[in-house]
């Protein structure tokens, strides 16, 4: 019999098989600046974890949601993994990352291209037998003869599922790596809707972005010291008077000379920061902001319980 034009390939050669829908955690772990939240945003191709050159920029165990055809992958964004804490606010961030191992169906250890170190080893520990995948990092930055000895000190160090090169700034090897770690999620359906990219309110990434700003135009001591509370977020679309949506964020600072570097002469520099932060909060909202800033002063704030629960850690 002939076969009808633009009839179905399933219907012309059989039904074929589809592949099974897979949907789990994946926790994205290694120490501190080595890219995951680049790796994170790449994946996503959406700014969702805050980025700056500085260590410890991520604080928090950050869900990202990628849904595919036939996959949902919910990323962990995790906090630079400590050799030990020093405060209240490290305790937690340590924390956060060991829980998101104990949660994921698959691990990525995303490393620089150098033999493992004392970190490095203390995570693999963790890892148990969980599917983990060490995803080296940044290899734009070194020869092939060198990366060749990195690949094999981590095929040494632990049974890897995959060992895979990548640079998370380029997006090099990411779809590779993406592909690996859909083959091990568990088949299931999908936790979240398919448009859903975080389980984070607007107000958390607005947060976010803020502070990804200080990181990028302070010192060394500022960023550390800074933590950022939403105050108030009203939207343009639930009120008829207004054409921009209104934000009032708090900087807490640890001393009054930390709050005066925020400030600037003439409140120059503050002024500054809520130029660049209202243009990253504008381009994720994708509608206009306007942004208020103000800075308060509250010692200790890393050490005291009460308020790191109140500011989401």
């Amino acid at each position: 019999m002939n076969q009808t034009p633009g009839e179905p390939e399933e219907h012309r050669n059989g039904p074929t098989e589809r592949p099974a829908y897979r949907a789990g955690y994946v926790a994205i772990v290694g120490r501190p600046n080595v890219g995951k939240s680049t790796l994170l945003n790449q994946l996503l191709r959406e700014r969702l974890a805050a980025v700056s050159p500085k260590a410890q920029t991520t604080r928090h165990r950050i869900l990202g949601i990628l849904s595919g055809p036939n996959y949902q992958a919910l990323f962990l964004d995790t906090p630079g993994f400590m050799r030990q804490a020093a405060d209240e606010l490290d305790r937690r961030m340590l924390k956060a990352a060991q829980q998101a191992i104990e949660d994921a169906d698959v691990v990525v250890l995303l490393v620089e291209p150098r033999s493992p170190g004392d970190i490095e080893e203390q995570l693999v520990e963790k890892l148990g037998k969980k599917p983990a995948i060490a995803a080296i990092n940044k290899v734009d930055t070194v020869q092939q003869a060198e990366l060749a000895a990195v690949i094999e000190a981590y095929r040494q160090l632990h049974t890897f599922v995959d060992i895979i090169p990548i640079s998370a700034l380029y997006g090099a090897g990411l779809d590779h790596l993406l592909n690996r770690i859909v083959e091990h999620l568990p088949e299931g359906e999908p936790f979240y809707p398919e448009d859903q990219l975080t389980d984070r309110p607007e107000r958390f990434i607005v947060a976010e972005l803020i502070r990804e700003q200080i990181y990028h135009l302070y010192g060394d001591e500022i960023p550390y010291d800074t933590a950022v509370e939403i105050e108030e977020f009203r939207e343009a679309a639930d009120d008829p008077d207004r054409t921009k949506d209104f934000i009032r964020a708090v900087i807490y600072v640890n001393r009054d000379s930390q709050k005066k570097i925020l400030i600037g002469a003439g409140g120059a520099a503050i002024k500054r920061l809520g130029q660049n932060a209202r243009k990253q909060i504008e381009q994720f909202l994708r509608r206009p902001v306007y942004l208020e800033l103000w800075v308060k002063v509250r010692k200790k704030w890393r050490k005291n319980p009460q308020l790191l629960r109140q500011l989401g850690y």
